[in-house]
């Protein structure tokens, strides 16, 4: 377990985000992150798509995009404050971050309202923002998964875009096995702390 340096004030500053499109790999690296001792909160989407598929709810992406944004948001808003009330002295690795609601929202016309902004930027992330590029050799689409190739590389180019437009510095991890990926980051983030 990464614990931090006793000087740090705000503990928000270690929240990183991992983002990118879908089939990137991110939950396999945050699985090596973890590995390496570092305290990882899953993706909210996959969880809520399965329990809008077991109760037949058409929170879906492919259903009723506006409540389905409304429940990730939520989702991730939890996350957040649950890791702020609990893990304030660790390095945390989000699988997604809020800001991947918003963009999910500006890509299909929900409106942003100036409430969500607001609760958006009141939660902040550490300022680097890790995001995976398409990697079309291991994308693949799964019942939860349904965006084509093509759909994958826009989400990318917008996520980017979002953190990017909200003041965050976005670093691309490159395509390499997951242990050089894990490392890439790791030692980005250990360098921050010294």
């Amino acid at each position: 377990m990464r614990l931090l340096p006793k000087k740090l004030e705000n503990p928000a500053l270690t929240y990183y985000v991992i983002t990118g499109g879908l089939g990137v790999g991110k939950t396999t690296l945050l699985n090596e992150l973890s590995s390496r001792g570092f305290k990882t909160v899953p993706e909210d989407a996959r969880r809520i798509i399965k329990e809008q598929m077991k109760i037949g709810g058409d929170g879906l992406p492919w259903e009723n995009k506006a409540l389905y944004a409304q429940l990730m948001f939520d989702a991730s808003l939890a996350s957040y404050q649950r890791v702020a009330r609990e893990m304030t002295s660790h390095i945390v690795f989000f699988d997604r971050g809020i800001l991947d609601t918003i963009c999910y929202m500006e890509m299909e016309n929900i409106p942003v309202s100036e409430e969500l902004n607001k609760r958006t930027k009141g939660n902040p992330y550490a300022q680097k923002v890790f995001i995976l590029p398409p990697w079309e050799e291991i994308y693949e689409l799964d019942n939860e998964r349904k965006q084509t190739w093509e759909e994958a590389v826009y989400t990318f180019d917008k996520m980017k875009h979002t953190y990017l437009h909200y003041g965050y510095e976005v670093v691309e991890v490159p395509k390499d096995t997951i242990e050089n990926r894990g490392r890439f980051i790791s030692d980005i983030v250990i360098s921050n702390l010294l």
